[in-house]
Order: structure tokens, then sequence, then C-alpha cells
């Protein structure tokens, strides 16, 4: 089969269904119950505010106080131990996350597989209600955290794959836009939420032994029950893919490395699709990793400022995540993607070249370059859903899943490297907008294939 006439895809196949909104809004609303692992948890709250601060390093250090060396010390190797469990994470969804996908596909069980690690995400977050403000307790809630990571990536792999349930061609861009919208959007509710308790300290609850975090983990968890729910009564399970074999969990490895060979020859926009976007959403990332770095250590906002642009940063994202969807599906995935990439650079080039006028630049730039981050990755997920073979689904969103973590080492070291080099923060901008300029340049190499009738 030639590059230009890939194989029917799962979309294909749904090019004259009548999708319920019911069903596109309750598959939507996972993304909205399980955004505040991110946003609260992993990012602004629980990891970054507490299990890495002086409640999990020896009290004697801790009452030498910041200006002391030893004080800063034990902060970064808190800092590194949490960055070795998230790294131990990635390597997990690595080996994982395409045997799973490729198994769910086979057995028509993706919603199944879906539920289960639902369910072990709640308990996850549930079980961060026992780490205690003590350093004996701060493995058990990295951890935690770090199977969190793996669990939600091999979730997403099913997630994602279950866009083909609540989409047609016309629709795909619309629906896949308003899934990383609503994402965002409750982020920021459930944020915003957290942020209104503390400034009320938690309406006299006692927060002594780290009981203000714990308790934000069960909110998370329950928030997670309550929205993600929706999915699991209104999508349908999808049926088993036609003509695979049923093989056992090790077979299965053999499996998908035959299927990636047969991307390359039979569906080569795929393939090339994957390594393409491994890269840019690596840049991606590094956004919103490094942004508020960025803005504290190089334009000098205050601790309330970082907060406030985060909030307005992940509105944007949203906002602009959702109305892009119905410029996916007027103009393509592709072109979509590549416009909000450059977009991005153009705005990080901007950053770097005015940041001596100071926090406005930051705000003004940021902000704008924010607008492109919701669509790059909305339309990324329906590009994909577009282009993949039919039955194949699960498999490939977890190849997707894969391959960005097998990226996800270049720019935190470009990041490093630039700035250990120049000794400024600012010039570590150039190192993430590097990456998404790669990433951009290799889109060259896919294009939207024509169809054969299914």
């Amino acid at each position: 089969m030639s590059e230009n006439a890939a194989p029917t895809t799962g979309l294909d196949r749904q090019a004259d269904a009548a999708i319920p909104r019911k069903r596109v809004l309750a598959w939507a609303l996972w993304d909205w119950g399980t955004q505040p692992l991110n946003t609260v948890l992993i990012t602004f709250v629980f990891a970054a505010s507490y299990l890495t601060s002086e409640h999990f390093i020896d009290p004697a250090v801790a009452a030498l106080g910041p200006d002391d060396p030893a004080y800063g010390r034990a902060l970064a190797e808190l800092a590194a131990n949490y960055g070795y469990a998230g790294f131990i994470a990635g390597i997990a969804v690595l080996l994982l996350a395409p045997v799973i996908g490729q198994r769910a596909d086979v057995s028509g069980r993706r919603k199944r597989w879906l539920g289960w690690s639902t369910l072990a995400l709640v308990l996850l977050q549930f079980g961060l209600f026992f780490v205690s403000a003590d350093p004996a307790y701060f493995w058990f809630g990295a951890i935690l955290i770090g199977l969190m990571q793996v669990v939600q990536d091999i979730a997403g792999v099913n997630y994602n794959a279950m866009l083909v349930s609540v989409s047609t061609p016309r629709t795909v861009g619309k629906v896949s836009g308003l899934g990383w919208g609503m994402g965002y959007v409750g982020g920021i509710v459930a944020l915003g939420a957290v942020i209104v308790a503390g400034a009320f300290n938690f309406w006299g609850m006692p927060t002594d032994d780290g009981l203000g975090y714990r308790v934000i983990a069960v909110f998370c968890a329950v928030w997670t029950v309550v929205f993600a729910l929706p999915l699991f009564l209104e999508v349908p399970e999808t049926p088993p893919a036609q003509d695979r074999p049923q093989v056992g969990f090790f077979r299965s490895y053999v499996i998908v490395a035959k299927d990636v060979v047969g991307l390359w020859r039979e569906a080569r926009p795929t393939f090339w699709f994957l390594v393409a976007s491994a890269i840019y959403r690596d840049g991606l990332t590094g956004v919103f990793t490094y942004g508020a770095i960025i803005a504290a250590q190089a334009f000098f906002f205050p601790e309330t400022s970082v907060q406030a642009f985060g909030l307005v940063a992940l509105f944007v994202a949203g906002a602009a995540a959702f109305v892009a969807g119905f410029v996916d599906d007027r103009f393509g995935s592709r072109a979509v993607v590549v416009v909000s990439l450059t977009g991005m650079v153009v705005a990080g080039v901007v950053i770097v070249v005015l940041h001596p006028l100071g926090p406005v630049v930051f705000w003004a730039a940021g902000l704008f370059l924010c607008l492109f981050v919701g669509p790059a990755q909305a339309s990324s997920r329906s590009f994909l859903a577009r282009i993949t073979p039919a039955g194949r689904e699960s498999e490939v969103f977890g190849l997707y899943a894969t391959t960005g973590r097998a990226a996800s080492f270049l720019t935190p070291l470009l990041w490093g490297l630039v700035v250990q080099l120049t000794g400024a923060i600012i010039w570590g901008t150039l190192a993430v907008l590097f990456v998404v300029l790669v990433g951009l340049a290799m889109l060259a190499l896919v294009r939207e294939p024509s169809r054969a009738p299914a």
C-alpha cells in the first residue's frame, strides 16, 4: 500500500454516524475530572509546595533556615529524588503503554481498561492523604505520584483512542478541542477552589502535619470520581479489532514491533507523525515546566504574580483549544498544528529579544504563546485519530504516549546546558523553542493522506 493511500481508519467508519451530544460531553468530562491531578497535585500545590518542601528534610537542617547552605542542599536533594521517581515512571510508561494499547484493541475492552486505570488513579490520590509531614514519608509520596503518572498516561492511551467513538471525520477537531479545553478549565476551577480554601485557612480546619495538603488530595480524588463517571455510563465499548490474534502479554511486544514496521510500510504518515510529535510535544511540556521559572527568575515575578499568570495562561490555552477545534475541522489538523508551533516560536523569540523591557513583555508575549499551546495539543490528538488505521487506535495512541516519553529528555537536557553555559535563565527559553522548531521541521515529512473508500 502506498504512502498516499492510507488504510481505512476508525473515523472513516464513523462518517455517517450520529453521535449524541451527551456522549461527547461525557467523554470530555473525563478530561475535566482527571486534570486536577496534574494542575493541583503534580504542578502547583502538593508536589511543589509540600512534598519537596522543608516538611520532608531533617528537622535540624530545616531549623537552620533558608540562608544556610545545608538547607538549600537538602531541598535540592528532595527535588532530585522527586525527579528520579518521575524518571522511573517514564520508563514504566515507555515499556507498558503500547502493549496495553495493543491488547485493548484486540480484546475490544478500551473502556474496561480505562475504568480500571481510572479507579487506580482515584485510589492513588486518596493514598496521598497518608503522606504525613515527616521525612520518613517522602518516598511514599514520591512513589504514589510516580505511579499516578504511569497510570494516568496508560489511562490516556485508551481515553484518547475512544475519541474515534465520539466523533466523525467532520467533528473530530471540535471534539478533541472540547476535551482539551474542558481539561484546562477543570484544572483552573479546581486550583481556584484550593487557593480560596487556603486564603480562608481551610475554614478553621487544623493544618498541622500537612493535613491541609492531604485533604486537598482527597478533594482531587472525589473530583475525579464525580466527573469521570459519566463516560462509563454514556460512551459504549468498542468492538474487538478484526483479524488480530489474542496473544500472551510478552508475545504482545513482538506484535507491537511488527506493527511498528507495518506502520512504516502501510501508514507512513502515522509513523512520521509519531516521531515529529514526540519532539515538539516535549517542547510543549517545557513551556509549562519552565515558564514559571522564567517568570520568577528572569522577569522577577513575585509568587502571587506567578500564580496569577498560571491561572490566566491555563484559561487562555483551554479557550484557544476549544475554538481551534472548529478551525481544525475546517482547514485540517495538520494546518492547526503547523500554525500553532510557528506562533509559539515567534512569541518565544519576542520574549527573549524584548526581555529588557520587563514583566509587561512576559505577560503579553507569554499569554500570546499560550494561545497556541492548547490548539497544538488538541489538533495533534485529532490528527492522529484521522490517520490511524481502523482497529489499532489504542495501540497507536499507546505508541503516541511511548514516543513522547522517549523524547522527554530533550528539553530538560538542552535547558540545563544553555542555562549553565550562559549563566542566564532567559536564554533557556531558546532551548525550549529549538525543540519545538525541530518538531515543526519534522512535520514536513507528514501529509494528510488521501483515502480510498471504506
